[in-house]
């Protein structure tokens, strides 16, 4: 197994409350290799030449088998042309060989626009930095990211796990976001292309005034049922719906009839822009900016202080009108060292 030098910062909060190291999980998109050429790379990097057994679940997906943390997949993201890949081809058949022609086309098709995706285990903290190391071997290699095309709307995803998952704690690590959802996004400086995709719409901000509010204090399914209501969808930059899903999947099964939705115990937090082709580009910035939200989160005092600030600002109208939000955050953040 590789090793690196190469850091990140850890949040205040490192082990669940089973008393195990957390996990992050990490997805990023991409283009300008193909499937194999990324997964040998992959391989290469984390392994060596020989060590992981490569499986191969369909024509366009490619699992590496032997990291202790889970398989680490690399697929093409097109839910469709992957159901067609797990299919035998039997060019015998007329039929077959039409429906295997039509494949190919539009294979050529998605092979343009739509991106690779490697996905990582959910791999200990202390073993996060070494997707900088893909990321740097996928770069020299001539990976293309969100800026590399007028039609690439790519992305990242980071799932960390939750420390626990008492109603508290999901509470707080939801009003955190919430409270600098709009000076994350500006951190991130999202991409036209995302921008003209619709990328992760921001959350209704009536859902967000009741959510931050100081006397918020619901139970689990209160909180569930105040999420389900105001996002029954995927499309936020901190999707829930898995970690509700872990704790009680009939009632978000019963609001979203979604299949991608997975369960897990994990946050869900979707980045606009993959620039794996930017020079010096990793994982430190956006896991910089995702470790505000670990910090408050982990500090129920300071937390319920910015609510109440925010809270203020949300319930006065001229104040809105004449202020910005993301430019007191970051006076707020400032002042309060958490950046």
């Amino acid at each position: 197994m590789l090793t690196t030098t190469n850091k990140l910062a850890m949040p205040p909060l490192i082990t669940t409350s089973a008393g195990q190291e957390r996990r992050v999980g990490v997805e990023i998109e991409l283009s300008g290799l193909s499937i194999s050429e990324t997964a040998d790379l992959v391989q290469e990097t984390l392994f060596g030449a020989d060590a992981a057994e490569v499986l191969h679940p369909g024509r366009y997906e490619i699992a590496l088998r032997g990291d202790p943390a889970g398989d680490w997949e690399i697929e093409l993201d097109f839910a469709y042309l992957k159901a067609l890949g797990r299919r035998e081809r039997n060019e015998d058949d007329l039929g077959a060989a039409v429906e295997g022609f039509a494949e190919d086309l539009l294979r050529l098709i998605a092979e343009r626009i739509v991106p690779v995706e490697v996905i990582s285990p959910p791999l200990p903290l202390s073993r996060l930095a070494e997707f900088n190391l893909i990321i740097e071997r996928l770069r020299a290699a001539g990976a293309s990211g969100t800026a590399g095309d007028p039609t690439y709307a790519f992305g990242m995803q980071l799932n960390p796990e939750m420390p626990a998952t008492d109603v508290d704690s999901i509470r707080q690590y939801l009003q955190a976001f919430l409270c600098i959802e709009d000076w994350l996004r500006e951190r991130a400086a999202v991409d036209l292309t995302r921008r003209l995709t619709f990328f992760a719409d921001p959350f209704p901000k009536g859902y967000v005034r009741t959510a931050v509010a100081p006397s918020y204090s619901p139970n689990r399914a209160q909180l569930i049922d105040d999420y389900l209501a105001a996002n029954p969808t995927r499309n936020r930059a901190l999707d829930m719906l898995p970690l509700f899903a872990h704790l009680d999947e009939a009632r978000v099964r019963e609001r979203v009839q979604d299949e991608r939705i997975k369960s897990r115990p994990t946050l869900h937090y979707r980045l606009p822009n993959s620039e794996v082709d930017r020079p010096g580009w990793d994982l430190s910035g956006p896991w910089q900016d995702w470790l505000v939200v670990e910090r408050l989160a982990a500090d129920p005092a300071r937390l319920e202080r910015l609510c109440a600030t925010y809270s203020d600002y949300l319930n006065n109208p001229l104040g809105r009108l004449t202020g910005d939000w993301r430019q007191e955050c970051q006076q707020w953040l400032s002042k309060n060292a958490l950046l």
